[in-house]
């Protein structure tokens, strides 16, 4: 497949750091995703179009006080014994070894990182760190997550020259009730989600359109596929989103809804992931990508280089 690159550069941030949250080898949010992930891009046809950023270390950013503005300085004390105490589970899905204090927030400082990138250069980035986020509520970690990556990124760039307005797109197959609790309340942030219901962790209903009306969720059926998810873009997430008219849109990028994900039943493909990025160039071309799910690492992989590929091919 040959593509037309006019882009400028297209950076990942990135840190061999972030496979040292070690949930353990049958754990489906393991360190290798990021191992397969890296491996396809470097192979690429394109890979000399890649800038890899490491992520600006914590000790050299707020990153502290900005998770501490989200997340309840409680649960984030206990997270730092949990590791520091040699680690465990916050949930029968979460887990924290020694490191996962230290890996969740060099994640979120590269989440951080791609919202600078994205605003000061009009490209776009992609994060590819681990834990996820969107999940994690104000309390508490949950469904892999430790710290809601993607709702720090949106406050966080809200206090940057420029930015009045950030739009959060969740096409993980889960949806990201923690995202939503975190943002409902700020008219300055939409959120909008496609997911399966009925599935982890069960909210997302239609009926959730935050306290602005600024919330959009979009629950699909067990065994949608891609025209479903076409029309959806069409007729609903697009529109939603230039109304809102977003200065900066955050994709909540997860691809657990590819037909080979063993966590989902939604059958689309890698190629389709392009397609919704297409969708969203017509939104802005101000976009950052960070990931969260996607358990197949060939469909991972895949849906990754697809998305990618169809921001620098404009």
């Amino acid at each position: 497949m040959h593509h037309a690159f006019t882009m400028a550069d297209f950076a990942i941030i990135y840190s061999p750091d972030f496979l040292s949250h070690d949930t353990g080898h049958f754990h489906p949010e393991n360190a290798g995703r990021l191992k397969a992930v890296v491996a396809a891009l470097e192979q690429t046809t394109w890979a000399n179009h890649l800038d890899w950023r490491s992520p600006t270390p914590v000790n050299q950013r707020n990153v502290d006080t900005l998770i501490a503005q989200i997340h309840n300085p409680r649960y984030i004390t206990a997270l730092r014994e949990l590791a520091h105490s040699g680690g465990g589970q916050i949930d029968g899905d979460t887990v924290v070894s020694t490191d996962s204090y230290a890996v969740a927030r060099l994640a979120v400082s590269a989440w951080l990182d791609g919202v600078d990138y994205v605003r000061s250069t009009g490209h776009s980035a992609f994060v590819l760190a681990r834990p996820p986020g969107h999940h994690a509520v104000r309390d508490r970690g949950m469904g892999f997550c430790l710290f809601c990556n993607a709702a720090i990124a949106a406050y966080y760039a809200l206090e940057q020259p420029g930015i009045a307005r950030v739009a959060i797109l969740d096409w993980d197959v889960h949806h990201g009730n923690g995202t939503q609790a975190l943002v409902e309340q700020n008219a300055a942030i939409a959120y909008c989600s496609l997911h399966q219901l009925p599935a982890y962790p069960g909210t997302g209903h239609s009926s959730e359109t935050g306290f602005h009306g600024n919330v959009l969720n979009l629950p699909m059926p067990p065994g949608s596929a891609s025209g479903d998810y076409e029309d959806q873009f069409e007729q609903k997430v697009i529109p939603f989103l230039k109304a809102f008219a977003p200065d900066l849109l955050i994709v909540s990028a997860g691809y657990d809804a590819n037909a080979a994900d063993p966590l989902a039943n939604i059958n689309l493909h890698p190629q389709d992931y392009g397609a919704f990025t297409q969708q969203c160039l017509g939104v802005t071309d101000k976009i950052l990508f960070g990931l969260e799910g996607g358990y197949d690492y060939e469909a991972l992989s895949q849906s990754v280089l697809a998305t990618i590929a169809a921001r620098l091919g404009g």
